[in-house]
């Protein structure tokens, strides 16, 4: 009988033997799609991943699912991540309907208020990853980038080079000012 605080031994080794199968099954589905799997490249990697997880939690601690349907949910999300890549990697139409932009929330040492309100950033969560990067001086940031998968990217550096237009590649938000 299981309670609050308490699990029968034959409950705990479907648990056991739950994690053993999820687990390998997921190792095996990783090493034939790739690491891809659960990078975290874009908004629907991320989703992808959340739902992995959400299967995984469900057939281990449910000792009433079954290994085979979760399995076969596993191989499901991993195929259709791995179709949904395929195509937006080929459709630049696709691409641009499903995948965010990456955008730019400071440059050379300015705050883009504009951007963060576009985004929905907050100047305290900006210099926080400021602080993360270990920027000292708002004049030694080249850059800030919102990335499309929700990560801050912080390029800076105290030596005053010029950003290589290429890293800006494909970022949106970057001010009218600025020659590339």
């Amino acid at each position: 009988m299981e309670t609050w605080t308490f699990a029968s031994a034959s409950i705990i080794v479907k648990v056991l033997i739950s994690i053993l199968v999820i687990f390998s099954v997921i190792i095996l589905i990783t090493r034939i799609s790739g690491l891809r799997t659960f990078a975290k490249m874009s908004s629907f990697d991320f989703a992808s991943t959340i739902a992995i997880g959400s299967i995984l939690a469900s057939v281990v601690l449910n000792t009433n699912q079954s290994l085979l349907k979760g399995s076969i949910a596993l191989g499901g999300i991993v195929l259709f991540q791995t179709f949904f890549s395929y195509v937006t990697r080929k459709s630049k139409k696709l691409d641009s309907l499903f995948t965010n932009s990456p955008v730019m929330l400071m440059y050379e040492g300015k705050i883009l208020y504009e951007n963060l309100d576009k985004t929905n950033v907050g100047e305290d969560d900006l210099i926080a990853k400021l602080r993360e990067a270990n920027a000292l001086k708002f004049s030694e940031v080249r850059a800030v980038i919102l990335e499309s998968t929700g990560d801050m990217s912080v390029l800076h550096s105290s030596e005053t080079t010029e950003l290589d237009a290429k890293v800006l590649q494909g970022v949106k938000g970057i001010p009218d000012y600025v020659n590339l």
